[in-house]
């Protein structure tokens, strides 16, 4: 990365049109921002602790509650830190980091998402072969590829982000350091920085959708051609409250970098579904739909609640 800018610092702006109104969205996102730890720290302590939950799946999960507690701790404590009256600056370093670990974990969830699709497809339309295909080692490799492609991805964007010249105004018009806000302070010619980032989100986007929708789409079939209806609802359990994550997760993406007029306000309403809620909804929707997790979970809080007495 080259790093020819003359600034030091940039100066975040906020949630457009939210004036007057910092101290209750203070605690609105503290309150979100605790929950969202604490119920993906029970679904992770619940994961570990019992073996009936040490399967390809809760492997899968596991992961995806140790992203929904880091991916929203990239911008939510320095959102918090100026809604709370404190300095709204964030260094030059500080705000290239922000933007590399943003894009390196939202690129790795989704790439988890694609395969936990594939675990539910091999699952449901190949459950004699599954402990076979799903082998511990492939767990692992799936996840390894993820992260990497993750790692790339930021990589690539964070660096033609960063390679060019920042030398004139430094108010960032949004509540993070994100590509689209930070590129149109820059000196030079964006319109190569601008075409990376859409071919590079726009590839990963499609590598999601498709690995999800022909995972589905498969499921779907085999759903259909289960003769009994108790065997289709409980197939079809073991999917929903993954469904309604990638919808919650992936969704708003197609909107913030697809669209063809950005707009700050919805591009914000939106980030912070992505960012702060859905990580919090993952958390409810894991425990309420899922049996096994319920299970555990009210089993960890057995625990807690005797260890104060013994």
């Amino acid at each position: 990365m080259r790093n020819h800018t003359e600034l030091t610092e940039f100066i975040l702006l906020g949630i457009p049109q939210t004036q007057g109104v910092e101290m209750v969205l203070f605690l609105f996102f503290l309150f979100i921002y605790l929950f969202t730890l604490i119920g993906n720290l029970l679904i992770l302590t619940a994961i570990v602790t019992y073996s009936t939950l040490h399967t390809p799946m809760y492997f899968f999960l596991g992961f995806l509650s140790i992203f929904d507690i880091v991916l929203p701790s990239v911008t939510c404590p320095k959102m918090l830190f100026y809604l709370s009256g404190q300095t709204r600056a964030i260094s030059y370093k500080g705000c290239a980091t922000q933007i590399f670990f943003y894009h390196f974990l939202g690129a790795t969830e989704g790439c988890l998402y694609s395969v936990m699709s594939y675990d539910r497809f091999v699952a449901i339309c190949h459950p004699l072969r599954y402990s076979l295909i799903m082998r511990p080692e492939v767990c692992v490799g799936l996840v390894i590829a993820a992260w990497t492609l993750g790692c790339v991805h930021a990589s690539i964007l964070t660096a033609f982000t960063f390679r060019l010249t920042y030398c004139g105004p430094n108010h960032i018009d949004y509540f993070f350091c994100d590509i689209p806000a930070v590129l149109p302070l820059a000196c030079d010619d964006i319109s190569l920085a601008q075409t990376v980032g859409s071919i590079a989100v726009s590839f990963l986007a499609l590598l999601f959708w498709c690995t999800i929708c022909i995972s589905y789409m498969r499921i779907g079939i085999a759903i259909l051609r289960i003769r009994s209806a108790e065997g289709r609802k409980k197939a079809f359990s073991t999917c929903s409250a993954h469904l309604a994550a990638i919808l919650c997760a992936l969704g708003p993406i197609i909107i913030i970098y697809l669209q063809p007029t950005p707009n700050h306000l919805v591009d914000a309403i939106v980030q912070i579904f992505t960012n702060i809620i859905s990580p919090m909804l993952n958390s409810l929707i894991y425990s309420l739909r899922n049996k096994d997790v319920k299970t555990s979970l009210k089993r960890v809080f057995h625990k807690i609640t005797l260890t104060p007495q013994e």
